[in-house]
């Protein structure tokens, strides 16, 4: 249940940063108000997720997450760059949350 917790934590994070794009730098508050709720759940979802797993374990699957899923994200919706680096970059990211993952299993 733990991981679970872990990975709804981390997905949550992934809205956060979409809609603090979206809020325009504070100039469209409905955006910004769905960035500070999906933070604030993101973080109370980790908490209950560090409970049972060891805290940096967690902490770095989430912020893995986090990172490789906004930056998906940016290339999806907001026409960031895809390049062969910044794949082979998000994929140490992730062979090394999976590892964590199979460690703390």
């Amino acid at each position: 249940m733990a991981w679970l917790l872990l990975f709804a934590a981390g997905a949550v994070e992934i809205v956060m940063a979409a809609a603090l794009k979206a809020a325009d730098g504070w100039t469209k508050p409905l955006p910004g108000a769905v960035g500070i709720v999906s933070a604030l759940l993101s973080i109370f979802l980790l908490t209950y997720a560090i409970k049972q797993l060891p805290t940096g374990t967690a902490y770095a699957v989430w912020t893995g997450i986090g990172a490789v899923g906004v930056a998906i994200y940016g290339i999806a919706a907001n026409g960031d760059t895809l390049s062969l680096p910044r794949l082979l970059c998000m994929g140490l990211v992730v062979l090394g949350v999976a590892g964590l993952r199979l460690i703390e299993a």
